[in-house]
């Protein structure tokens, strides 16, 4: 059988300029066609040389046509000496860390804007709870790991005091219809129309994805990933809400795209550190340049895992749904671990919000607390200061190692008595007394979000942690 030999002085040898390019002609050809001919990939590589303005775009070649169009040489960058403009809310109750990280996102050379939400913490790249909207630009760690990590509520017309007469229903139903990290998967997984997108055909990555993707439909991941049963509390009719004043029982989801998200992440995060290099305490902020194959790459495979993480979050709902035999009155989600191309004074720019809400005018999302406290349904103000976002969460009080060093089982089951809450699953990393007060995180964004609503969980399941 055939087994490919090549190396750069022969691509040189048929013609290949000495930049990267050769590089990237080598890595492809040794992915896709190891087991072919020297003589046949030499062909296919000298029709790319001849024309590599046909090839631009494609999923095989691409990044060698756009290299030998281009002949970029790769050179560190400089981060610039001062800030893009900024607003930190609640920025007593923010760790220095996470601010730090903040000021050094700010002065990336396409930095354009930045906030920093009250629930913020310290992350990897953007700290959780920032927003930074950039010049044609896009950093996959300002997305994050979890791409298009969201959450999704659906409230029924059923009374809430079902959720105690009936508890062992309700508990059965997560049990039985809900599954959780990476050993949980449904046994007879939905088809979906998400499945025939041409970008798992066309990307190579997502190609060697798309099983695992399938598998996993309509589960959850680990950590602070939950589905929950609750109690939704409508104090007036609001008209953008569009729900009678009343209580209902809702069932809230979080979670994101499973592994095709963090598949994703590792490798445009690779590739982004490779193309801008940073100083060392920016690294994981490099940035792919929309003009640019991988940029262009990265921007639909991003998109395609925030559709993945809703199609999943559609996927549990409809199973509850249908265990239920419930209609929706009404359903609302929203990312927080994405990027969206936005008008921002007058100019189109990359907004990520790495658990960050969207909170553009009228606009519904979810604003959780944590498994004893309640969330928030909010509308939008529209604010233009915070980039028209606001809070994910309540935001960690603790580290995940803090919690499990600091708080007992006992601790914790005392608590979620207190609060009449029954839970199936998680750690001490997710104890109630991790997350700061949900309350006084909403009333410092007061200015962003209005509340027209409020969850509070009663029967919570999550990983087993």
């Amino acid at each position: 059988m055939a087994k490919l030999k090549l190396r750069g002085n022969t691509l040189i040898d048929i013609g290949f300029p000495q930049t990267n390019a050769i590089t990237y002609a080598l890595e492809t050809v040794k992915k896709h066609y190891k087991r072919e001919t020297n003589d046949r990939v030499l062909a296919l590589l000298k029709e790319v040389l001849a024309d590599p303005q046909q090839f631009m775009g494609d999923g095989i070649f691409g990044k060698t046509a756009e290299a030998l169009l281009t002949a970029k040489k790769t050179e560190a960058r400089r981060l610039n000496p001062t800030r893009a403009p900024f607003v930190i809310y609640g920025e007593n109750g923010i760790e220095p860390l996470a601010k730090e990280q903040l000021y050094t996102a700010l002065k990336l050379p396409v930095s354009k804007a930045g906030a920093l939400m009250p629930d913020g913490h310290a992350g990897y790249g953007l700290p959780i709870g920032g927003v930074l909207a950039t010049e044609n630009a896009v950093i996959p760690y300002g997305v994050g790991v979890d791409i298009g990590c969201r959450m999704c509520l659906t409230v029924y017309d059923i009374n809430p005091s079902y959720l105690e007469g009936h508890k062992d229903k309700y508990v059965g139903i997560l049990q039985e219809h809900t599954k959780f990290g990476m050993s949980e998967a449904h046994k007879n997984p939905a088809d979906h129309e998400i499945f025939e997108r041409a970008a798992f055909r066309e990307i190579p990555l997502l190609k060697t994805l798309k099983n695992k993707a399938y598998l996993q439909l309509g589960s959850s991941g680990g950590g602070n990933h939950f589905v929950e049963f609750g109690i939704v509390d409508v104090p007036a009719n609001d008209p953008v809400f569009g729900l009678p004043a009343g209580k209902y029982v809702g069932v809230l989801s979080h979670s994101g795209s499973r592994g095709l998200g963090a598949n994703i992440a590792k490798h445009y995060t690779a590739l982004a550190m490779k193309q801008t290099p940073l100083p060392k305490e920016a690294r994981h902020l490099a940035w792919l340049d929309l003009d640019t194959h991988d940029g262009q790459e990265y921007w639909i495979a991003m998109n395609l895992a925030g559709d993945y993480a809703s199609a999943c979050h559609h996927d549990i709902h409809r199973r509850i749904a249908k265990a239920l035999s419930a209609r929706p009155l009404k359903v609302v989600e929203n990312h927080h671990n994405f990027a969206w191309k936005e008008i921002i004074n007058g100019e189109e720019l990359i907004v990520h919000r790495k658990g960050a809400t969207p909170a553009q005018k009228d606009v519904l999302g979810i604003i959780p607390g944590s498994m004893t406290a309640p969330g928030y349904i909010v509308k939008g103000l529209g604010n233009a200061e915070s980039i028209n976002s606001a809070s994910h969460g309540a935001g960690r009080l603790m580290s995940r190692s803090q919690a499990k060093q600091n708080i007992t089982m006992s601790e914790v089951k005392k608590v979620l008595k207190d609060h009449g809450v029954t839970l199936l699953g998680a750690g001490l990393d997710e104890a109630p007394m991790a997350y700061k007060d949900i309350n006084k995180v909403m009333a410092q964004q007061s200015e962003l979000v209005d509340v027209v609503g409020s969850f509070t969980p009663k029967i919570v399941r999550m990983d087993r942690g």
